[in-house]
């Protein structure tokens, strides 16, 4: 057994769920963690699922757990929200294509519970002309300390990466999310609508609650066939993923992650052995996160008549700073590094402002200034970008 897999069954020995009693309001998860739940309802689907309750007969009391017992459900919660762009960026050698407008996401899902303890959501995702599922997943949720999820949704990896889009704070994820943690992979060949995610079984929780509500110790392990989403198994082996975060105050967050697996694609397979330090501070309004992530593996294209090219190594960095002007407008700062072969003459660097102009619950804008500088470019290594977009929950 190699060591991180020690390592992570180490951890998972440490984190033994306390037992308690938890009703069906009780369910819910630590929002400081994971929002793959509670997303607001837009105008529309608000008025949907309200005309849903209304329509449907409240759930009966349970009595007993059977086949024949089918009325102890909610209500399915159905939501849904876009991200449209605008893009222009000065780079040289650009095409016209590379400015203009463009669907960054559509985005629709259906949530609830089942007997009080189960949840479930799938989630539909278009982008331009490619649709494709992005969660499907049932998890049993009857204690904070202890739940487990099967099915299709993010890896445990990445502070950033099970975050809605709403919640970053700048138009995209960092570097760092984009090419470490499972989007449009370092690797190579993974489709960037993998969004960080894979499909797999995986425990969760939340220990030790203080005495202001906040749970001091999250931990997470995730096992998963490693190759993305809509997708099975290519090899006998799978990833194992996982993390441990401490809360010692409320709004505050220290924690590590680790990733050892690999991916195949054209016939090669490379590994991915990973982990990350990460901090979160969230309070009145404002917010800090910084991540440092570095990754050993090779890239699928490293593998050139039979031999191995390259160092396998990468590593990426970022903080970013969210600034509370108004009621309705936050400004975020964001410096963003990734280097490819984990050396400064590959480093790409990103420095961004973003104000957040958020007139209602539903309707966000957010213009963003890039300064980029790319020593991996031939030519000119210094250009800007600006990008607009719009985000409405419908």
């Amino acid at each position: 057994m190699s060591k991180k897999v020690l390592f992570f069954c180490a951890f998972m020995a440490l984190a033994i769920p306390a037992s308690a009693e938890h009703g069906e309001d009780d369910i819910q998860e630590d929002a400081v963690f994971s929002n793959d739940i509670n997303e607001p309802a837009g105008f529309v689907t608000e008025l949907v699922n309200n005309s849903l309750e209304a329509a449907l007969p409240a759930p009966k009391e349970q009595k007993a757990v059977s086949r024949t017992l089918t009325d102890y459900a909610s209500v399915p919660k159905i939501g849904g929200y876009f991200i449209g762009k605008y893009a222009y960026t000065d780079k040289e050698g650009m095409k016209d294509g590379n400015n203009g407008f463009s669907q960054r996401l559509i985005r629709f899902y259906v949530d609830g519970t089942i007997l009080g303890d189960f949840a479930y959501r799938f989630q539909l995702q278009t982008n331009n002309d490619q649709f494709h599922m992005k969660d499907f997943f049932l998890e049993w949720r009857k204690y904070p300390e202890f739940k487990v999820k099967i099915g299709q949704y993010k890896r445990a990896f990445g502070l950033e990466n099970p975050m809605n889009p709403w919640d970053v704070g700048v138009g995209d994820y960092s570097q760092l999310t984009k090419k470490l943690t499972g989007h449009s992979d370092y690797v190579g060949t993974e489709p960037s609508s993998n969004g960080g995610r894979d499909q797999g079984i995986q425990v969760q929780g939340d220990l030790f609650p203080a005495k202001d509500g906040h749970r001091i110790l999250h931990y997470q392990l995730m096992v998963s066939n490693g190759q993305g989403i809509n997708a099975g198994d290519a090899n006998s082996q799978k990833d194992v993923s996982g993390t441990l975060q401490v809360q010692p105050v409320k709004g505050v967050m220290l924690g590590f992650f680790g990733w050892t697996g690999n991916f195949t694609a054209n016939g090669v397979t490379v590994n991915r052995n990973r982990y990350e330090i990460v901090g979160k501070y969230e309070r009145n309004d404002w917010s800090v996160r910084a991540e440092y992530a570095h990754s050993v593996g090779h890239k699928i294209a490293d593998y050139v008549n039979g031999e191995w090219m390259g160092n396998a190594r990468a590593d990426a960095w970022y903080a970013t700073v969210g600034v509370p002007c108004t009621p309705w407008l936050k400004t975020w700062l964001k410096y963003d590094v990734y280097r490819d072969d984990a050396t400064w003459a590959t480093t790409k660097s990103i420095y961004s402002v973003c104000p957040n102009v958020q007139l209602h619950r539903n309707l966000m804008f957010q213009p963003q200034f890039n300064y980029v500088h790319d020593r991996t470019l031939a030519g000119k290594n210094d250009y800007c970008e600006f990008w607009l977009e719009t985000y409405v929950r419908f």
